[in-house]
């Protein structure tokens, strides 16, 4: 029995054992495999012992900067400050005395007093710890933190992080574009087209610490390092852009246009050196944006009369071109229809030079139909890149909509209207005018270069794209573009600077509403010019558009398009350091003369000196003797100005006052003694009665004055059947376009 019991106590302790020595051994396999595969139920042994023995922190990588062409910072990352109110009671340094502290933070933050006031109660009775005070509390600059830091608010602290910054406010807002200021996301612009160079890459240390979380002496940390984001070199020039920029900023607050647009091109390179629409915007202020499209690039409508450069250059380049010929001016039958110039009873017969000068539709409209015929006119319309988008380093780029339905297309096509085409298009077209004959692609990226170690990554140069014209040609179109702005005639005379030659075309087109007609009335046009200087060897292009300006009823349209052209022009030519084509200022007193004292003479004696001396005179009266004269006697005076005498005769007569200048009609209405109704400011163009009227029998005169050149300035105007010509033709090639 003893022995029985015995067995049943030994096969127990030996199946218990065997269970104790499994164990061991499942358990040392199971060690032996973690050791081998350093893995417990999916996780890394290693990476937790990681975890509790290291530490990790981000090392924050820059975005790259947007530059000029000569390295003036457009958009950067700079550090800002977030205001934390820290308002729980368990902190000694907390908000203690919440009235007083919204009230000054409200006179730094231009916040409510009451809106603070209320975000820091509704925390205390939340049981908060901290809370922001709202958007305009976040992304401060150092020089708003530092105000509010002077303030020495209990419970106020800052919080560092990234922003994006234009330092230019308003400026090139639509090339640059803008992001999120968290840098988040990128919108518009080079900003969001660029994002893959300009993005950053963030960083990493990774350092050992014991369990009291300090950081261990003599151990080898991991450090990732950031790579920031490239930096970006425009071609844009900040000066002339900031000229663009001021004086469409003037423009818009005269005449308030529904839009303008303005490029400035290098013409040698291709280079854009200024480029800017309004409405515009400040990309620091991003939330106020009312226009998101860069018109330059994104919006094609009837171009006008500029169109003519390229007709008149096809035409010259074709040997079809006689610019001596005559043809007769007012209207021309195509078909059904009847095109217009903007004088409807034209100017009798004219020359196709003078056509060019005046900007005359029917002259266009004879060379692309008699001279060209159409499949020429579309040929040069395609080697001057009106069918394609010019390939711009800019995104959002649209191409135009060639009418090319019917025969009268082409005519209409030729001076600048149905078919519709991009402002860039047309610059992109003028590289080759003034770069003999070879058309050159326009860009705006100069180089993408390393933020980390200044390596050139990319860099862009000049690229010649096409041919469409001889050089030959060029230089004789660039003679009519600027006789377009030298003649009596010329419809581009208010374009004219001081010292330079400058070639150029007005052009003035209707706007397609969105019922298919045309808008109408004064002022209801997209006025427009494209011009480059100096004419002799033009270095400079530049295109200004200004739609629908608030005019008067005597205005022109010119009125804006040439105060934008002219200073950005002019000052261009300066910061290029291109030397004036003549001298500038009234520096030649060769032809100054000192006005003789002809008072007292007769009148005969006093005219045949004075015409002697080469002045224009203007005698009031029928009398023999002259009792005052205008400019006074001893004035230095320019050789072939306008004299005035007046003579003790009673008998006066209205003169021929065309283009005389309002000291002069001032001048004669003083020695006349009579009144006159004067609208406009400039030259005389207008007048009522006519010139040999006696005055006597007049009750009142009646004068019109305009700047030089404006009066000529081209209206669009059409027949009826053919305005609806034209805007079905828009709508087809659009459709098909889209």
């Amino acid at each position: 029995m003893e022995q029985k019991k015995n067995n049943i106590v030994t096969k127990r302790a030996i199946f218990i054992l065997f269970l104790i020595l499994f164990g061991a051994g499942v358990m040392f396999s199971r060690f032996v495999y973690i050791q081998a595969a350093k893995e417990v139920q999916g996780y890394d042994i290693e990476e937790l012992l990681e975890q509790r023995w290291s530490q990790s922190r981000i090392i924050e990588g820059k975005r790259g900067a947007i530059l000029d062409r000569n390295g003036e910072v457009l958009a950067e990352e700079i550090p800002s400050y977030t205001i934390e109110a820290v308002i729980h009671e368990r902190y000694e340094n907390r908000v203690t005395d919440v009235e007083n502290t919204a009230l000054q933070l409200s006179n730094v933050l231009d916040i409510d007093a009451t809106v603070i006031e209320d975000i820091l109660n509704r925390g205390i009775e939340n049981d908060r710890v901290q809370v922001e005070l709202g958007p305009q509390a976040k992304f401060l600059s150092f020089e708003k933190m530092s105000e509010v830091e002077a303030l020495q608010l209990p419970g106020i602290h800052f919080r560092e992080e990234p922003r994006r910054y234009y330092p230019k406010q308003t400026f090139a807002s639509h090339v640059i574009g803008y992001t999120e200021r968290d840098m988040s996301t990128a919108r518009m612009g080079l900003e969001s087209s660029l994002q893959d160079y300009l993005q950053e890459e963030h960083g990493r240390i990774t350092y050992q610490k014991d369990g009291k979380n300090r950081r261990l002496v003599n151990t080898n940390d991991v450090i990732e390092p950031p790579k920031n984001g490239d930096n970006v070199y425009l071609t844009i020039d900040t000066k002339i852009q900031m000229a663009i920029e001021q004086t469409m900023n003037q423009v818009d607050e005269e005449y308030k246009p529904e839009r303008m647009m303005a490029i400035v091109a290098n013409a040698k390179t291709g280079e854009i050196l200024g480029m800017s629409n309004r409405p515009s915007f400040n990309p620091n202020q991003y939330e106020s944006i009312t226009n998101y499209t860069n018109f330059n690039i994104a919006s094609r409508f009837e171009p006008g009369s500029t169109m003519k450069i390229f007709t008149l250059a096809a035409s010259i380049e074709e040997g079809v071109y006689n610019g001596e010929e005559y043809f007769q001016s007012g209207s021309y039958q195509i078909g059904p229809d009847r095109i217009h110039d903007h004088q409807r009873s034209g100017w009798g017969q004219i020359t196709f030079d003078e056509g060019f000068q005046r900007s005359s539709n029917v002259a266009f409209s004879i060379l692309a139909l008699e001279k060209l015929q159409p499949e020429r006119v579309y040929h040069y319309l395609d080697a001057f890149g009106f069918y394609e988008p010019t390939g711009i380093d800019l995104p959002g780029e649209i191409s135009s909509a060639i009418a090319r339905n019917q025969r009268i297309d082409a005519a209409t096509s030729a001076f600048g209207q149905a078919s519709a085409v991009t402002p860039i298009q047309q610059v992109q077209a003028a590289t080759a005018i003034a770069n003999h004959g070879e058309m050159l692609q326009p860009y705006i990226i100069d180089k993408i270069v390393s933020a980390d170690d200044g390596a050139i990554i990319e860099e862009f140069e000049p690229e010649v794209i096409g041919q469409p014209i001889s050089s030959e040609t060029a230089q004789e179109v660039i003679k009519h573009m600027e006789a377009v702005v030298t003649s009596e005639v010329g419809t581009g005379r208010p374009y004219a600077i001081e010292g330079f030659r400058v070639a150029g075309k007005t052009g003035t087109a209707q706007i397609l509403q969105d019922d298919g007609a045309y808008m109408d009335g004064h002022g209801n046009f997209i006025y427009s010019f494209l011009g480059m200087a100096p004419a002799e060897d033009p270095e400079i292009i530049v295109y200004v558009a200004v739609e629908r300006p608030k005019i008067e009823e005597y205005e022109s349209g010119s009125l804006p398009v040439s105060t934008i052209f002219k200073s950005v022009m002019n000052q261009s030519l300066q910061y290029m350091n291109i030397a004036p084509s003549e001298p500038i200022g009234n520096g030649d007193h060769d032809n100054e003369v000192i006005l003789h004292d002809v008072e007292g003479m007769s009148t005969s004696e006093a005219l045949s000196l004075l015409e002697d001396e080469g002045f224009q005179v203007q005698i009031i009266g029928d009398g023999s003797e002259v009792v005052k004269q205008y400019p006074t006697a001893g004035q230095e005076i320019l050789s072939g100005e306008k004299v005035l005498l007046l003579t003790d005769g009673d008998s006066i007569v209205m003169p021929n006052m065309s283009r005389w200048s309002i000291r002069h009609v001032y001048a004669f209405l003083q020695m006349a003694e009579v009144e006159a109704d004067i609208e406009g400011h400039g030259f005389v163009e207008v007048q009522s009665p006519t010139p040999g009227t006696a005055l006597s029998d007049v009750n009142s005169i009646t004068l019109s004055l305009y700047p030089p050149g404006q009066y000529q300035e081209e209206e669009i105007e059409y027949d009826e059947e053919v305005e609806e010509h034209l805007e079905e033709s828009v709508d087809v090639e659009e459709n098909s376009s889209d």
